[in-house]
């Protein structure tokens, strides 16, 4: 734990880096030292408070909650990378949609069943009965039913929607595995977070994007009356 959380620091210091940058904490945090080329305030902030963590809370409950964290976010990837290769907006049909969003619900469902059954019945089957085909059939049907908006050009996941498919269902299966009070934390954690968003971050973020908006409008105004400029000396 010691090394995850030595290691989590150097990246999420970047992290908090590019979230100054949106101005949904103090931009100081996104400053770079001018030597090393390094986020020094955003490691500084990261140290304190892993070290305020470390300290203060158990080794059981951090790694529970970095787990469930992780394999959380492992799964949203491969639900990510699902809507990315089959849904572009303004271009994938509003029918081909509804049947992505139903897919994709039967597929994150089934492998809820699989694990929740594991945890509940470990030497029952008729749970697995029902849930597994359910899985596979919801992945065929997104196979045969929708078409890839989005390919790869150079690199990509293969083997899609099947390997996305298997991810969600194994990260799900490992969350199931862990206690209750992991997703109290998980839960709390992801409310306070949640209304920080709502409440100041959401703001923050719209007001920077405008603030952008108006700088790129205002340097091809710029552009622009030069080139007249230039052409009319």
């Amino acid at each position: 734990m010691t090394t995850v959380l030595l290691v989590g620091r150097l990246g999420q210091a970047r992290y908090i880096t590019h979230i100054a940058r949106s101005h949904m904490i103090p931009p100081w945090f996104a400053l770079v030292h001018p030597k090393t080329g390094t986020p020094i305030n955003a490691t500084l902030l990261i140290t304190v408070l892993s070290s305020c963590i470390a300290f203060f809370t158990g080794l059981d409950v951090l790694s529970s909650l970095l787990s469930v964290s992780t394999l959380f976010i492992f799964m949203m990837i491969s639900v990510a990378l699902l809507v990315r290769r089959y849904y572009v907006t303004g271009v994938t049909p509003r029918e081909d949609m509804l049947k992505l969003v139903f897919f994709l619900m039967m597929i994150v469902a089934s492998s809820m069943r699989i694990s929740a059954y594991w945890g509940l019945r470990p030497n029952g089957w008729v749970g697995y009965a029902i849930a597994v085909p359910v899985r596979f059939l919801a992945t065929l049907g997104m196979s045969v039913f929708l078409k890839q908006q989005r390919l790869a050009r150079v690199w990509g996941v293969p083997l899609v929607p099947w390997l996305p498919s298997l991810s969600i269902a194994t990260n799900v299966f490992l969350m199931g595995s862990l206690s209750y009070d992991a997703f109290v934390r998980f839960g709390v954690c992801t409310l306070v977070m949640l209304v920080y968003y709502v409440l100041f971050g959401l703001h923050s973020t719209y007001d920077m994007a405008h603030q952008q908006e108006k700088v790129q409008m205002q340097s091809i105004k710029v552009k622009h009356t030069e080139t007249i400029e230039n052409a009319n000396p």
